[in-house]
């Protein structure tokens, strides 16, 4: 599968052209919008907006800090074991140092990805913050020509790039707890 960015100023096009996406088979969770207009997305029917927790660079930030937290970890045991610190006081106070050294390098790293923006979203940020909305379809190769036939009605819609995109199985799997959630629990 491969990513595919627009950007629009409007939105009303933005819910038409998803409307259209999936009626030519297009699934749901294929199809996003990107966007500071969070409450304008949600009143459209069709459009559905990047979770608020996905806008940010939260996963990235966090594991960079797990990373960094379990290399800080290592190097403080490592320095007590060969300083012979642990003959003297047990390796219980330094276990509980390189524990807390861990879980507070991942809480910072996490803290500092809530603060920037997604890496695959940052070269939109001039055009989000102009007013104008992305809107990104992930789609497979026998859906290339499609997605360009139905593209073609929408003239302001402006190309805006690929990108990769999230594993199809991913993608189905997302849409079938969609349609269990909505249709088990009206």
């Amino acid at each position: 599968m491969r990513r595919y960015y627009f950007i629009s100023k409007d939105l009303d096009d933005l819910n038409e052209l998803e409307k259209r996406l999936e009626n030519r088979g297009v699934l749901r969770s294929q199809i996003h919008v990107l966007s500071h207009d969070d409450a304008g997305v949600e009143a459209r029917e069709h459009l559905h907006n990047i979770e608020s927790v996905l806008k940010f660079d939260i996963v990235h930030g966090t594991m960079l800090g797990a990373l960094a937290g379990f290399a800080i970890s290592s190097i403080t045991l490592i320095t007590c074991y060969s300083t012979h610190l642990v003959n003297t006081y047990s390796w219980t106070p330094f276990m509980f140092l390189a524990v807390v050294l861990f879980g507070f390098s991942t809480w910072f790293g996490g803290y500092h990805g809530i603060q920037a923006p997604h890496k695959d979203y940052r070269r939109f940020e001039s055009s989000l913050d102009e007013g104008n909305h992305v809107f990104f379809v992930d789609i497979e190769q026998g859906q290339e020509q499609m997605l360009k036939e139905v593209t073609s009605f929408y003239p302001e819609l402006q190309i805006a790039g690929t990108g990769s995109s999230r594993p199809r199985w991913l993608v189905v799997g997302q849409d079938k707890a969609i349609y269990i959630a909505s249709h088990t629990f009206p």
